[in-house]
């Protein structure tokens, strides 16, 4: 198997949605939909009032100062969101009886990049896959807005206000000013959560948001050879069924279950040799030293079962042939 280095937090997601400015009569209702969008992405804008009939009126739309639409009744308005670092201005003239009032929106992109990691899953030194969640992992995931027009610093970051969804279900505890990140533990009854964050300045004035589905995989067990004098063989797995010669230690590794430290007592390892347990006195329990007695030849079977008294849905198992 080859390993590469992972830092602590991997990209997963990298999305653009906009910011929205309006100014306009206190009268005017502006809806635009999505509120975010994507660049490039249809968006609709549309006019309310609960003070005059909108249906009755002119209504002339002007997209960066050119008329794309006018008419009686006119309260809706589609426009393509612009591509990230640009921006577009949507004027709104409404010829109310009182007057003439102008509704100003001005979209501009914005980029949101999230990533996450999986904090108590197990896997070897010098891995160079990504730790992947399983059932009942805690996961954390952090939000790094980007604004054009404000930049992306560290200081910008912390000095926004974040509202956090898990499933579609606002999170309270977990939002607020300054909490770009989010922490939860995945749902034992689901394969994969969706995690939803905005992120808008103080006044208001620009917001991000994104959006990403997690989902969890199953913990697997591998097996190395441990050597006296290299210590784990890491280059390859070792195969069903595998030859051994007189004497051999078996490591076993057991990816992405949780926690990372396999040594602790809430992990039962349970080591069968044709289905015979074996007990084993040493405190590494991941270690099984096999010795071939002289002049014997034939294949036993090996496995392993591994649970975790914490998180009853995660467990593992392996099992090959081993032939001296």
């Amino acid at each position: 198997m080859k390993f590469r280095f992972l830092s602590l937090i991997t990209l997963i997601f990298f999305g653009a949605t906009v910011s929205v400015v309006s100014a306009a009569s206190s009268d005017i209702l502006v809806n635009i939909a999505p509120p975010n969008p994507d660049p490039y992405e249809e968006t609709i804008i549309t006019l309310n009032s609960y003070a005059y009939n909108l249906d009755s009126v002119l209504i002339s739309w002007s997209q960066n100062g050119k008329v794309a639409l006018s008419g009686i009744g006119k309260k809706s308005f589609s426009v393509t969101a612009p591509a990230a670092g640009a921006e577009t201005n949507i004027v709104a003239k409404i010829s109310l009886p009182d007057g003439v009032v102008e509704t100003k929106i001005t979209i501009k992109p914005s980029v949101m990049v999230l990533l996450w990691q999986a904090n108590d899953s197990y896997v070897p030194p010098f891995y160079r896959g990504k730790a992947m969640p399983s059932l009942g992992s805690e996961i954390k995931v952090v939000a790094m807005p980007e604004i054009s027009a404000l930049g992306s610093s560290e200081s910008l970051r912390r000095s926004m206000t974040y509202y956090w969804k898990k499933d579609y279900t606002n999170n309270v505890d977990g939002s607020g000013y300054g909490k770009n990140f989010f922490i939860y533990t995945n749902d034992y009854l689901e394969d994969s959560d969706n995690i939803n964050v905005v992120a808008s300045t103080l006044d208001q004035k620009y917001s991000s948001q994104a959006s990403i589905d997690i989902g969890t995989t199953a913990p697997k067990i591998l097996f190395y050879k441990n050597d006296s004098d290299f210590g784990t063989i890491w280059e390859q797995a070792i195969p069903d069924p595998y030859k051994i010669q007189t004497g051999e230690t078996i490591e076993a590794v057991p990816y992405f279950i949780s926690p990372k430290e396999i040594q602790t007592p809430t992990l039962v390892w349970k080591w069968f040799i044709n289905d015979g347990l074996v007990n084993l006195q040493s405190f590494r329990k991941n270690l099984m030293p096999l010795q071939v007695e002289a002049g014997t030849h034939g294949t036993s079977k090996l496995r392993l079962e591994i649970e975790s008294k914490d998180k009853i849905f995660q467990t593992a198992s392996k099992e090959i042939n081993i032939e001296f």
